[in-house]
């Protein structure tokens, strides 16, 4: 049966297309059928190409202008406003209301022009801008790091439990952090506060909060920041492998990344 691309699925399309990835890579990735993956970017494409944003939201209006289109009542909409002054994602709102979140987003953009501040409530404003000065990464080289490339390509299907993602979370002081868990297929997720970021610090909860659950943990995912430095410990005590994702592709730990979000 036939589904739309989801916003996630969207977006690693772009992101993905930027690295040069050709449209069967991309559909294997995906897990997605190649002329799916091949019509996406002349439907989503406007004056500076195709941009997940706006094949987001050229989606949405396909979709409502469609002639079976369910039309959504104001009483439903208000719940929708509600949900998003209190700084709830799109993604939640669709969980709790009969609304998809592709056409949250849609509403949320037409009530800008018409004078409203919806946007202003969304949790994610503007994309973080890094300074890659011509692809060398300024942190320090990991010892032994062992690349996201050569991970079972069985673990892409979250079809199995016990496959993680891991990454650090750092407060607006920037003096504290919080370690975040999450597994790929359930989304079941852990996290602990560390009062920094250094890699002894960062490697203790990591092994506290995963150890109770061995059986159900075969590979951590994680970036490649240093406080990750010491992984070969990590997987010497968890009994488990530890892979770094490629520099500046955050969706290749997509899971992780969207439960950071929705924690901030």
């Amino acid at each position: 049966m036939y589904k739309h691309l989801s916003r996630e699925e969207r977006y690693q399309t772009h992101s993905l297309l930027k690295a040069k990835q050709t449209i069967s890579e991309i559909a294997r990735l995906l897990g997605r059928n190649r002329s799916t993956i091949s019509r996406e970017p002349s439907r989503g494409h406007g004056q500076r190409g195709y941009r997940a944003e706006q094949a987001c939201a050229k989606a949405s209006e396909r979709a409502q202008r469609s002639r079976n289109a369910r039309r959504v009542d104001s009483k439903v909409w208000a719940v929708v406003d509600f949900y998003l002054v209190i700084q709830w994602s799109p993604e939640q709102i669709a969980c709790k209301v009969a609304v998809c979140q592709e056409r949250i987003y849609l509403h949320v953009y037409a009530n800008k022009p018409a004078g409203g501040d919806l946007n202003t409530h969304l949790r994610s404003q503007k994309p973080r801008r890094k300074r890659h000065l011509c692809g060398r990464d300024r942190r320090g080289q990991i010892l032994y790091r062992r690349p996201n490339s050569v991970r079972a390509s069985h673990i892409e299907d979250r079809k199995q439990v016990g496959h993680w993602e891991g990454d650090t979370v750092t407060g607006a002081p920037h003096k504290q952090s919080i370690v975040t868990l999450v597994e790929r297929k359930s989304g079941f997720a852990l996290f602990s506060k560390v009062p920094n970021k250094s890699a002894h610090l960062v490697g203790r909860p990591i092994e506290a909060k995963l150890k109770p659950l061995f059986s159900r943990v075969k590979t951590l995912t994680v970036d490649n920041g240093m406080d990750f430095a010491d992984h070969q410990a990590i997987d010497q005590r968890l009994g488990i492998q530890t892979y770094f994702a490629d520099p500046y592709c955050s969706w290749e730990r997509g899971s992780n990344e969207n439960f950071n979000g929705l924690l901030r």
